[in-house]
């Protein structure tokens, strides 16, 4: 099963530096699904807390304060000088991805309702949130796809109106 392997680290972590979840607690919980929901398997090797870091364009220190939380939990084991390995979790209670997703969910219900919401408003307000995240997943798919089609050393940059066969290169040699 090598194919799973093959994510880029910035497809795996997806981060949002606007959401009031800081960003070292996203980056754990998708390091806990990831691992609970059998992506990564006991045994497999992660990412080195550099490589992941400069990967999804974050602090060093949020990156190896992930890893040292993940170990505190049990998830992870780290190796001196070899790196950090996944431990297996499936005898650890309340590890299982259906548990968790339950007591996020009922965690998210109670606060909805705490703030005056009815069901039917929780339930709209997050069909609303989904459309909307789909949405900005769509046009973000869309600005890396333009990205790769960028030929050459540098960007290119489209000016609106333009034809497309001339194309201008920003930066690099013989640009």
């Amino acid at each position: 099963m090598k194919a799973r392997k093959t994510r880029t680290a910035k497809d795996l972590f997806e981060l949002d530096s606007e959401s009031s979840v800081p960003i070292w607690l996203q980056l754990k919980n998708r390091f806990i699904y990831l691992i609970t929901s059998g992506y990564y398997l006991p045994g497999d090797q992660l990412p080195t807390v550099r490589g992941l870091a400069a990967d999804v364009e974050i602090n060093y220190n949020t990156v190896s304060k992930v890893y040292q939380s993940l170990e505190e939990d049990g998830f992870i084991q780290s190796k001196h000088r070899q790196g950090a390995f996944v431990c297996d979790v499936s005898e650890k209670p309340g590890v299982s991805i259906a548990v968790t997703v339950e007591i996020v969910t009922a965690e998210y219900l109670q606060r909805c309702q705490e703030l005056g919401m009815t069901l039917e408003d929780i339930e709209a307000q997050f069909a609303h949130s989904i459309r909307k995240e789909k949405l900005k997943r769509h046009k973000n798919q869309g600005a890396d796809h333009e990205q790769k089609e960028a030929t050459g050393r540098g960007l290119v940059v489209k000016f609106p109106g333009a034809e497309p066969e001339p194309q201008r290169h920003v930066g690099g040699i013989g640009a």
